[in-house]
């Protein structure tokens, strides 16, 4: 993640390589003819998040509904697995999630330049969940750049958080307004060589247990271990499964109250 420069209308440009895991929120719905949309949110981290207007899955049906003029509704289930306000973009990805679902659920297509438009109204990263795809996002989030890099595609990754929510408006405050450069993104050498995040910074003044997080995942030897977006979430990349499991193991063991969880890169 690294933040080149505040723009003049607020937003920050960066420069972040987005890559997706397997695992994730699960989303259902069923249509409705009456076009009442209605949200259900259940699952292990479901606990505090409503289902109302606020919710960024019921924005981003509402608002495919009104772009579209479609009659129909549905009744959605979020199936919440992954924490909230957690630096991993779950709530963007539910988003875009959102979207897909309905628009097969409706069996209605939309322009791309228009469902580029309406995603980003939801959210910088919500364009880029809407492939899915490992991707070099630039600008506020609008320009999109594919990146096959092979040694990632597939790999193992433990997403670690320690129960912690972050507000992303204050970490993006707290930002030293420093340049340190573009992002290399052709390889994970690249990567663990250069790549940085510009708001790790700020993010461990307002929570510095993610400075913990980070020592205790570094101790496992993962390949590349780094924090997440606006945190507190922190990723580690393993050369391979039973590595990833082992390092897993400890961290419940030595961190029962830590979320941890097992999983790949999705294959571009």
């Amino acid at each position: 993640m690294h933040v080149r420069e505040r723009r003049a209308d607020g937003y920050h440009a960066l420069e972040s390589l987005f890559v997706f895991a397997e695992d994730g929120d699960i989303l259902r719905a069923r249509q409705r003819d009456d076009g009442v949309i209605t949200l259900a949110v259940e699952g292990p981290c479901g606990a505090g998040l409503g289902g109302d207007e606020d919710n960024l899955v019921m924005r981003a049906a509402r608002r495919l509904q009104a772009a579209t003029g479609i009659m129909a509704g549905a009744d959605i289930r979020l199936d919440k697995r992954l924490p909230v306000a957690s630096g991993i973009g779950g709530g963007s990805a539910d988003a875009a999630a959102t979207l897909r679902l309905l628009m097969r659920l409706w069996n209605i297509a939309v322009e791309d330049a228009v469902l580029q438009q309406l995603s980003l109204s939801l959210g910088s990263d919500v364009p880029a969940c809407l492939t899915s795809i490992t991707q070099l996002v630039r600008g506020r989030g609008e320009l999109l750049e594919a990146q096959a890099l092979d040694d990632l595609s597939g790999r193992p990754m433990l997403l670690v958080n320690p129960r912690v929510g972050v507000s992303t408006a204050s970490v993006f405050a707290g930002w030293d307004r420093i340049d340190r450069g573009a992002l290399d993104a052709l390889d994970i050498d690249g990567l663990v060589r250069d790549g940085r995040n510009d708001l790790e910074a700020p993010a461990l003044l307002l929570a510095p247990v993610i400075g913990e997080v980070l020592e205790a995942v570094q101790a496992q030897r993962p390949r590349l271990a780094r924090m997440s977006g606006s945190g507190a979430t922190c990723f580690a990349l393993f050369d391979n499964g039973q590595a990833m499991a082992q390092a897993a193991t400890a961290l419940r063991r030595d961190h029962p109250d830590w979320w941890v969880m097992e999983t790949r890169i999705r294959t571009s």
